[in-house]
């Protein structure tokens, strides 16, 4: 078994750099610290997320064998703070419940379509 760091980063195809960065700062707090006429890189809300935004529309949303990637909460209470944030930043609620008692989660999806799980465990 080769070591690692863990996983490194996730990257998406997206129609729009500046729409993915804009949704992703609202909800998640990602902040830019690459961009060049075709990407855009994101340090995320852990220590060491990448999330690399792709400018290539034909590609955006397809699952492509990815079915969703997820972000964890701190607190089980943040969940209601979290579909706010997706709702005002222009993304969609797709369902939401609970794993079991206090272990909420939610299933949504950014503006180009991608599913993103939030949750609490």
């Amino acid at each position: 078994m080769v070591k690692t760091h863990g996983l490194s980063h996730v990257a998406l195809s997206v129609v729009d750099l500046d729409r993915s960065l804009a949704f992703y700062r609202a909800v998640f707090g990602v902040r830019e610290y690459f961009r060049n006429e075709s990407t855009v890189q994101v340090l995320g809300p852990g220590q060491f997320d990448v999330l690399a935004f792709e400018k290539s529309p034909s590609g955006a949303g397809i699952p492509g064998g990815i079915i969703h990637f997820g972000f964890r909460l701190i607190r089980p209470e943040d969940i209601d703070v979290a579909i706010a944030a997706v709702e005002s930043a222009g993304g969609t609620v797709t369902s939401r419940g609970e794993f079991g008692p206090g272990l909420p989660y939610a299933f949504i999806r950014d503006p180009d379509g991608y599913e993103i799980e939030v949750w609490f465990e």
